[in-house]
Formats: structure tokens, C-alpha cells, sequence
């Protein structure tokens, strides 16, 4: 008898392995779509003929479809179930690709970009709260240790492979579309008979899908190092993902794409692994780590751009994972920690939000001011606001982050 027990409970954990594998599989692949064009934005600039500001546009516009599944769809999971918003989002994203793999002009870039956030973020969200669902035990951490690290994952491989295929295969602009699209489609047949985690009687409660996003008054202090931090770290994946390609050509002189795209998956992959390699450090630690990281980051990335060094690029890149991830992971520990427990999801969606724009306005800012000056005095500038913004969280943090 016990060894029979012994063996459905191996069963069990087995099923729930499986189903926590889809599950994260799916969030990397969410992911993997926003940087698949990393290395393709100089091909696109050079196909379709626009300007460096608009390259930046075609990046930020994503965020569009990020802050629309916040608002609107952030509950979505709650209320139809796990599984069909994961559907959900597993369907816009195909339709994302899609768009990617048929674009003739802007107007589709910017589409399917739009959709691409849209999908990542209700996917996101869904899959986040799924993981701690499959977890069994009260070790919750761990599903968020898991999406995070997932996520940046899924952001390397993306522009990796997207820059593989544009320096040694043809078709550069619908081959990785193609590829992604039967990855989509392979991870969709794996999130088929992943169990539901959502009671029936708890769905039909969660009827509400208006939007919750506001700071209690009692923490805003307190809310403005990790807010900050967020911002901060947000702000230098979408400087790679969106700029470092440019510079690597122009600047730098590195015109191979499968080099564009592993500059992005360098930082991906130093940040998964800082993530999962620290997990035991405080929350309020690595949350100062990060603001005094982003200092000698953003100084570093100057330097090479001013004495086109490719080397002290990398060292940069390397510096700035680390700085993203302890970001990113302290920041959102320590808004869970401040948060009221009744108003928990309104404040942690304010901090996406500060992520979402700092992973675009920067972006934006950089493209426009280039356009003005010069690609370097542009990154000045960006490293000037970064310098600011942490010395000033740092301030906050020490006093309020306890």
C-alpha cells in the first residue's frame, strides 16, 4: 500500500513538473516575440526607409499593448480561468507574428508590436499566477524567482536566434517569424492539458474587470525607491533591446546580426542567472545593489561608444544584466512588501507601469535627441538621467525601504 502511494505521488509530482514546465515555456516564449526584432530593426530601417526616431517609435509602441492588458486585462485570468487566458494570449501573439511575417510598411511593424505587448502581457500575468497555483507548499517565491528569470530567458533566446537567422540564413525578415510561429504553436499543444487552478466558484465571484492602479498615501515614500528602481532598470534592457544593434554598426562597427542579437541574450542570460543565483539576498539589498550598479553601467556604455572599444561593450552588457535583474526582482519584492494586503494588486500594478515607461520614454527620448546631435551625446544624457534617478532612489531607499 505504501509503495503504491509512493508511486501516485511521484505521478503527481511528475504531472506538476510538466505542467510547470509548460507554463514557464510559455512565458519565455511570450517573450522571446518583443526581441526577436532586436537584430532586425537596422534590416527593417534599411527595407522600409525610416529615420532613427521612428525605430525608436516601433520599439515603444509595444508598451501600448503592455499597459492595455494591465488595465483591462489584468484580472482577465481570474475570471475565464488559467488555461483560456493563457489560449488567449497564446492567440494574439500568433496573430502578432503573423503580422511580423507578412509586413510591407510601418503601419504593420507598429501593429504587430502593439500585439505583441498585449499578448506578453496577459500571458504574463496569467502564467506569474499560474506558476504559484502548481507550486505546492508555501514557498509562493519561488514561482516569481521562476517567471523572472523565465522571462529574461525567453529575451535572450529571442534576439539570439533572430540574429542567427538574419546573418546566416536567407529571408531574414519572414524566416524568424516562421520559426517563431511553430514555436508558438508547439507551446500551445503543451499548454493544452495543463490543468485549471481557478475554482469555478471563485471565477464566477471574480466579475469586476475594472482596472485597479493607485499608491496609498501611508507608502508613497517608500514607493518611489522601488518605483525608481523599476524605471531604471527597465530603461537599460530597453536601450539594448532597442539601440545597442545601431551602435554596434554605426559606432562600434560590428555589422554582424548574430552579434547584435548575442550582445542581447549576454544581458538576458547574466540576469536570469543573477536572479536565480542570488534569490536568498534581502529584497531591500538588491534593490540598492541595482541603483548603484546602473551608475558604472551607463558610464561604461559611454566609454565604449566615445572610444569605440566592442570589448568594454560587453563588460557593460555583463554589468548591466546584473544591475536588471537585481532591479527588477528587488523592486518587485519590496513593493509586494510595502504593499497593503487588500490593495496589494493595485500597487504592484503602479510599478509595471513605471517599469513599462521606463522601458519606452527613455527609448524614445534617446531616438529624437540622436536625431538632434549625435548618438553619443544622446547616451550622455540618457547616462545623466540614469546617474540622477538612482542617487535620488538611493536617498529614498535608505530612508524608507526598512
Amino acid at each position: 500500500m505504501a509503495s503504491y502511494t509512493q508511486a501516485i505521488t511521484r505521478d503527481n509530482e511528475l504531472s506538476g513538473g510538466v505542467a510547470m514546465a509548460a507554463v514557464a515555456a510559455m512565458i519565455a516564449a511570450l517573450f522571446a516575440g518583443s526581441t526577436a526584432l532586436t537584430p532586425l530593426y537596422v534590416i527593417y530601417k534599411q527595407a522600409f526607409g525610416f529615420s532613427q526616431v521612428t525605430l525608436t517609435l516601433v520599439y515603444a509602441v509595444y508598451v501600448v499593448g503592455n499597459l492595455a492588458a494591465l488595465l483591462f486585462f489584468g484580472r482577465l485570468s481570474d475570471v475565464i480561468g488559467r488555461p483560456p487566458a493563457a489560449m488567449a494570449a497564446m492567440a494574439v501573439a500568433v496573430v502578432s507574428a503573423l503580422s511580423f511575417l507578412f509586413a510591407e510598411n510601418l503601419a504593420w511593424l507598429d501593429a504587430a508590436r502593439i500585439l505583441s505587448g498585449l499578448g506578453i502581457g496577459i500571458g504574463a500575468g496569467t502564467g506569474t499566477a499560474w506558476l504559484a497555483e502548481l507550486i505546492e507548499g508555501e514557498d509562493k517565491a519561488r514561482a516569481t524567482i521562476i517567471a523572472t528569470s523565465t522571462n529574461f530567458v525567453g529575451l535572450g533566446a529571442g534576439a539570439l536566434a533572430s540574429g542567427l537567422l538574419a546573418e546566416y540564413a536567407p529571408w531574414p525578415l519572414r524566416l524568424t517569424f516562421a520559426v517563431y510561429l511553430a514555436l508558438l504553436l508547439l507551446v500551445t499543444l503543451m499548454l493544452w492539458r495543463t490543468r485549471e487552478t481557478v475554482p469555478q466558484t471563485r471565477r464566477l465571484a471574480e466579475i469586476s474587470m475594472r482596472p485597479r492602479l493607485s499608491v496609498p498615501a501611508g507608502i508613497r515614500a517608500q514607493f518611489v525607491a522601488p518605483a525608481v528602481t523599476g524605471f531604471g532598470a527597465m530603461a537599460l534592457v530597453g536601450f539594448y533591446a532597442a539601440l545597442a544593434p545601431s551602435i554596434l554598426a554605426r559606432q562600434l562597427h560590428v555589422t554582424n546580426h548574430a552579434e547584435a542579437g548575442g550582445l542581447f541574450f549576454e544581458l538576458s542570460i547574466v540576469a536570469a542567472a543573477t536572479i536565480l543565483a542570488t534569490a536568498r539576498l534581502s529584497s531591500r539589498f538588491t534593490m540598492l545593489a541595482a541603483l548603484v550598479l546602473m551608475i558604472p553601467t551607463v558610464a561604461l556604455i559611454v566609454a565604449a561608444q566615445v572610444f569605440a572599444s566592442a570589448a568594454t561593450m560587453v563588460i557593460a552588457t555583463t554589468l548591466c544584466g546584473v544591475a536588471a535583474a537585481f532591479g527588477y526582482r528587488g523592486g518587485l519584492q519590496v513593493v509586494n512588501h510595502i504593499a497593503p494586503a487588500d490593495r496589494r494588486a493595485e500597487v504592484v500594478s503602479a510599478f509595471f507601469v513605471c517599469c513599462f515607461c521606463g522601458n519606452a520614454l527613455p527609448v524614445i527620448g534617446i531616438g529624437v535627441l540622436s536625431s538632434w546631435t549625435s548618438a553619443t551625446v544622446a547616451s550622455l544624457a540618457f547616462a545623466g538621467m540614469i546617474t540622477i534617478f538612482s542617487l535620488v532612489a538611493l536617498g529614498f531607499g535608505a530612508k524608507y525601504a526598512r
